[in-house]
């Protein structure tokens, strides 16, 4: 350890701390160690950080008044480093959660030097933990040295913290404006804990506490609505991701598919399946497995979705309860088979390193990558869709079969191969949907069930057959549902959104768009 600070044990002879220095801080009360401690920090004692890391490991012991260092059999005097016997009687140093706390800030400040990052913050954080006045000199010697942004706003509120322990009260009403700029979740916890403390008793600095923690709050409760807003948005991103494929599925087709659930299940665990082949054959294009676990994804999916078509709907079409119950032990069988093939554990979907980390936007909020990632995946998607179902002859057929099925064979439309087509992409959406929530949440074989109440919500609310009204309902029920959260928690939310929706459609049950004129 002594390496770490370039001191060793052994070097200690040259050095200047001196027996009754060395006896100060390891002997007597705690109160008086740590304002010796303070006073040799203050002096920067060369001697002082190879003592303290014998301290911190519990190998300094007390006789007389003398302090000694001691590993194993080899005993040497705390001072000079030199050789010596341990007297009969001698008694260990203990360090109270306090002192140790003084011990590891006398030690950061040695590292808030150092040119490394990562030492700079953990010095920072190490000397948080005991911020007082008698610190003030070496936090500013290291705000003034220190060129890293963040560690310089992490210094500043380490100084703020220290002022507010101050004995003069100007000082300590510098700190509380300096907190109220600064703005930061931390910020306020240090100005809510020093007025709820009984420390301060100066009327002007409480006056000034509390003004700073009404400014601190509010400029954080943009952050805190910024973040309800894009939380809500990213909910509703992963909720028309789920319902996209369901709008065609029963929307377009009347099937009330309840292993739409199981074909998401699906199309994650081709997501990890193919993170499985990267991570053991491709590991340095392991970042870009996701590119090819988008396809994988959408067409294993698809391939479930064609053969349930083939095997089981077909047989189905215009008895939507008998799809209903058919499709529910469908998805059971789903969720056994990938227990015999998976295991019955989750399994974790590793990020790509470029979907890791987020956007500071303010100092309590930030936009993770993946979720960002997620919300453009879904508008592609969207975009994707509407143009297949507008644009293409795919889309002409699948309109034409779903108006009018008599009509669209009379005109020479294979209507069977459609409606196998046409729930394969359905189906593949869905398995698209599964993908995207991978990046979010272990896979296990009960991924889907988590969202198909949602999915059924989403296409009955926005309108039977309505992209546009599953756009606006995915959005409307995760916006909803996330204000909700934050102001009577995530289960009441859950249960005030579906009552709000069982209204929407006893007054409009056709939902938000409804069909008119022919499609009707």
């Amino acid at each position: 350890m002594g390496a770490t600070l370039g001191l060793t044990i052994g070097q200690q002879e040259a050095l200047a701390l001196t027996a009754e220095e060395a006896y100060s801080i390891a002997g007597g009360d705690n109160d008086a160690r740590i304002a010796a401690l303070q006073k040799l920090v203050a002096k920067g004692d060369p001697a002082l950080p190879a003592f303290l890391e014998a301290l911190a490991a519990d190998t300094v012991k007390v006789a007389g008044n003398k302090a000694y260092i001691v590993y194993g059999d080899d005993v040497k005097d705390a001072a000079t480093g030199a050789p010596a016997k341990l007297p009969e009687g001698a008694e260990d140093v203990v360090n109270n959660n306090r002192m140790s706390s003084e011990i590891d800030a006398a030690l950061a400040a040695g590292k808030l030097a150092s040119p490394d990052v990562a030492a700079r913050a953990e010095a920072i954080d190490a000397l948080s933990n005991a911020a007082d006045e008698s610190k003030l000199p070496v936090i500013e010697k290291a705000l003034a040295a220190e060129t890293d942004a963040k560690l310089k706003s992490l210094l500043k509120a380490v100084r703020a913290k220290a002022m507010l322990t101050s004995s003069d009260a100007g000082t300590r009403i510098e700190a509380t404006k300096a907190l109220a700029e600064d703005a930061t979740p931390e910020a306020r916890a240090l100005l809510m804990e020093r007025m709820a403390g009984t420390d301060e008793t100066d009327p002007a600095v409480k006056g000034a506490l509390q003004l700073a923690l009404d400014k601190v709050n509010r400029k954080l409760a943009w952050g805190e609505y910024a973040g309800v807003l894009f939380t809500g948005i990213s909910l509703g991103s992963i909720l028309l991701l789920a319902a996209l494929g369901l709008a065609i599925t029963y929307g377009l087709m009347g099937v009330i598919n309840m292993a739409h659930g199981e074909l998401m299940m699906i199309g994650a665990y081709a997501t990890f399946a193919v993170q499985n082949v990267f991570r053991t054959h491709f590991p340095g294009a392991f970042d870009w497995y996701i590119v090819l676990a988008v396809p994988a994804s959408f067409m294993a999916a698809a391939l479930v979705g064609a053969v349930l078509e083939r095997g089981v709907f077909r047989f189905l079409y215009g008895r939507p309860l008998e799809t209903l119950l058919a499709s529910w032990g469908v998805s059971l069988m789903l969720m056994q088979g990938v227990r015999s093939l998976f295991g019955a554990q989750n399994v974790q979907v590793e990020n790509p390193s470029w979907m890791s980390g987020g956007f500071d936007i303010l100092s309590n909020l930030t936009l993770p990558y993946n979720r960002l990632v997620i919300i453009a995946f879904a508008a592609l998607v969207l975009v994707g869709m509407t143009l297949l179902i507008a644009r293409t002859r795919l889309g002409l057929f699948v309109r034409s079969v779903t108006q009018n099925r008599p009509m669209a064979s009379c005109m020479g439309v294979n209507t069977a191969r459609v409606d196998t087509m046409a729930f394969s992409l359905g189906a593949g959406i869905a398995g698209l949907a599964g993908c995207a929530l991978s990046q979010i949440g272990n896979v296990g074989p009960d991924l889907g069930q988590n969202y198909i109440v949602d999915s059924f919500m989403v296409v009955v609310l926005g309108g039977v057959g309505q992209i546009a009204g599953t756009v606006y309902a995915a959005l409307g029920l995760g916006l909803i549902n996330k204000f909700l959260e934050g102001w009577a928690g995530a289960v009441l939310a859950k249960i005030m959104v579906l009552v709000i929706v069982v209204i929407f459609i006893q007054k409009r049950p056709q939902g938000i768009f409804a069909l008119k004129g022919r499609e009707a």
